[in-house]
């Protein structure tokens, strides 16, 4: 009789996962699903964050099919005996301070640990975009699959096209926020963003705003945002941000929107290269329409 090899995997809470063979039922963060997916694993179930709600936000679940995939819920209204009736080999998520298990109640993360090992990849300030893609690359991997052949090569045209659009100077500004409503606005610090310390690597000119006390986002008014005079505006598409529809009666908003080009920005997008690619082929073409390049 053949026996199983067991699984093991480092994960960025610095401890070693182990199971007695490679998880094949996984239940995963929906951002985690998603890339997941991109490598060819179909998780049997995802949940959200305490940002989300009772069905899933299809700006994180990228190209999951959420008809098929069973949505556990999120925040305090994830139980974990909902989570673990899914019988998970595995449960996949990120960490953004290397410590927590991001959308899982602290008490949840641990009585679920107690049950199922629990596997996260960091995807905080302290890592770049593409050491984030290569952890989740990884943890693919080590469960036998990855993404198809050629992903690498379109990745690496789409930066080279990216360096070439921002190459001429000046560029445009662009601005990154996610709207609170038609009175506040976050506006991200690029730092703080994988994605966008990528961008800046590759030359897009990323407005830097005021210093203050938020770590990732700096939360001013409409007015604040409008003096920065963005060009290009990337604007959070996740269910928890404000619609443009619904921002229109700020006099500042409606200069911003008649000034810039309004691009889908997702800060917890698929940690994949085939969705990286698309991300900066996007910035891409619009940074040469902006410049007439």
């Amino acid at each position: 009789m053949e026996q199983s090899t067991p699984w093991e995997f480092s994960d960025d809470r610095g401890r070693l996962v182990v199971a007695g063979e490679r998880p094949v039922r996984i239940v995963a963060y929906i951002q985690a699903g998603a890339t997941l997916w991109d490598h060819g694993i179909r998780p049997v179930g995802i949940f959200g964050s305490q940002h989300d709600g009772a069905v899933p936000d299809p700006a994180k679940a990228g190209e999951l099919p959420l008809a098929e995939i069973e949505y556990l819920g999120s925040g305090t209204a994830l139980h974990p005996d909902t989570l673990l009736a899914a019988e998970p080999d595995l449960v996949v998520a990120v960490t953004y301070d290397g410590e927590q298990v991001y959308g899982l109640e602290q008490k949840t993360a641990l009585e679920v640990e107690a049950h199922v090992p629990v596997a996260t990849v960091a995807v905080g300030p302290g890592r770049s975009l593409a050491e984030v893609r290569e952890r989740f690359a990884a943890l693919a991997g080590s469960l036998g699959r990855g993404e198809p052949l050629g992903a690498a090569r379109e990745l690496d045209a789409a930066e080279d096209a990216l360096r070439q659009a921002t190459g001429g100077a000046p560029g445009p500004r662009v601005l990154a926020l996610s709207p609170a409503g038609p009175d506040r606005v976050h506006l991200a610090r690029p730092g703080s963003w994988p994605d966008l310390r990528a961008l800046a690597e590759h030359g897009v000119g990323l407005v830097e705003p005021a210093a203050g006390a938020g770590v990732n986002w700096s939360t001013v008014g409409w007015a604040e945002a409008a003096e920065l005079s963005p060009d290009i505006v990337l604007m959070d598409v996740r269910v928890n941000a404000a619609r443009p529809e619904n921002l229109r009666a700020d006099e500042h908003w409606r200069a911003i929107e008649a000034r810039a080009r309004l691009l889908p920005w997702n800060p917890e997008a698929s940690c994949s290269r085939r969705a990286h690619t698309r991300f900066f082929t996007l910035v891409a073409d619009t940074v040469r329409e902006v410049t007439g390049a």
